[in-house]
């Protein structure tokens, strides 16, 4: 089993789309999952190429048109002997094609039928159009960033697509996948992005229920706390500085030079006099000479890298925490397991690179 993955022999199908069901699919072949994608026969827009997709790894493709009546045949037994499918399309646009769930799960009572939508399928937005901005917007999350009087800044898209949504989703694959040893029935998992928002929002929500989270640019955790902010550096670039426990804020004040008699953090008004003093000190440094001489200290201040100087550290390095496959650099799988390790990636298909060797495998289901 170690050798290949700790979830081999589970077989799961993508009905290819964007966002949070293709990292769904990437996590769950990491996990050592039989992935097969069912790309459109007609090229799709992306942001990176098909065989370059780091979300498309250690998979297989064949290239379908739904709507054609062979097609959905095949597609029909690809699903007889699957064990997870997976769709990213509007309430009801599966439905109108054949390929909802109540069709699926009677030809495959086992089969759980994982839907990844912004909205969720139920709900007044249900049908209406969105992106991981809109989702983290309606979520109150967004209105949290950033400095006051400010526009929100935008967390890429990782805290709706791939936080809210694509992990939110295998969480509840995951959960239908155990529960199916009691039951021996799938189900319909509902991933809505928002919900999954609303989930990692948890301890926010909870701040706020007993009063300690306030508006933007009051809280510990929005960057307004002097010791938990990002501060600009003498060469223009920037240390996180994250010094939440006593201890750790009095190693920050010792490497900083500063007294901490001087800057108890008990003392009335003092966040606006030593956020002003630590942008100022910080400043009198570059960025790599903060992290010399904060590195080894549980000041926790880091460098704040780019993704191509990310790579580069040493810690990363030696945790090998980013691999290379088809030259697109990329998160090595994890989380790590100690007895059933995941596999190093393949290489992602190119859209209906494996078509004879699944055709063959549905070929030999459809003659039984």
């Amino acid at each position: 089993m170690g050798e290949q993955g700790p979830l081999a022999g589970i077989k799961v199908v993508h009905l290819a789309g964007w966002g949070p069901g293709p990292y769904a699919t990437m996590l769950l072949a990491d996990m050592g999952c039989e992935v097969t994608v069912v790309d459109r026969r007609s090229a799709m827009i992306t942001t990176v190429p098909a065989h370059q997709d780091p979300r498309r790894r250690s998979q297989k493709s064949i290239a379908l048109d739904i709507k054609n009546p062979d097609d959905l045949k095949l597609f029909h037994a690809l699903l007889a002997e699957t064990d997870i499918f997976i769709e990213g399309m509007r309430p009801g646009a599966a439905e109108r094609l054949g390929i909802g769930p109540e069709p699926m799960q009677a030809l495959n009572p086992r089969l759980i039928y994982a839907r990844m939508t912004g909205w969720g399928q139920t709900g007044p937005l249900a049908n209406t159009a969105g992106h991981d901005i809109n989702y983290i917007a309606l979520s109150g999350v967004l209105e949290s960033l950033g400095e006051p009087g400010t526009p929100p800044p935008l967390p890429l898209n990782l805290l709706g697509d791939y936080g809210g949504g694509g992990l939110y989703l295998v969480v509840g694959i995951l959960t239908a996948l155990v529960e199916r040893f009691v039951s021996g029935l799938g189900q319909v998992v509902d991933g809505a992005i928002v919900d999954g928002v609303a989930s990692l929002s948890a301890t926010t929500l909870g701040m706020l229920g007993v009063g300690r989270w306030g508006e933007r640019g009051t809280n510990l955790f929005d960057g307004s706390c002097p010791w938990y902010a990002v501060y600009e550096t003498h060469d223009k670039k920037y240390v996180a500085v994250g010094a939440i426990e006593e201890a750790f804020y009095q190693q920050l004040l010792s490497v900083l030079g500063m007294n901490p008699d001087a800057w108890r953090r008990d003392t009335a008004d003092i966040q606006p006099r030593l956020k002003a003093e630590f942008e100022r000190v910080f400043k009198t440094r570059t960025r790599d000479e903060w992290q010399q001489l904060f590195e080894h200290t549980d000041a926790c201040v880091t460098p704040v890298l780019n993704f191509t100087e990310a790579m580069e550290h040493p810690h990363h390095k030696a945790r090998n925490t980013y691999i290379n496959v088809a030259g697109i650099s990329q998160p090595a799988p994890g989380p790590r397991l100690s007895r059933t390790p995941l596999l190093e990636p393949r290489l992602p298909p190119e859209p209906d690179a494996d078509r004879d060797e699944i055709m063959a495998q549905l070929e030999l289901f459809m003659a039984k």
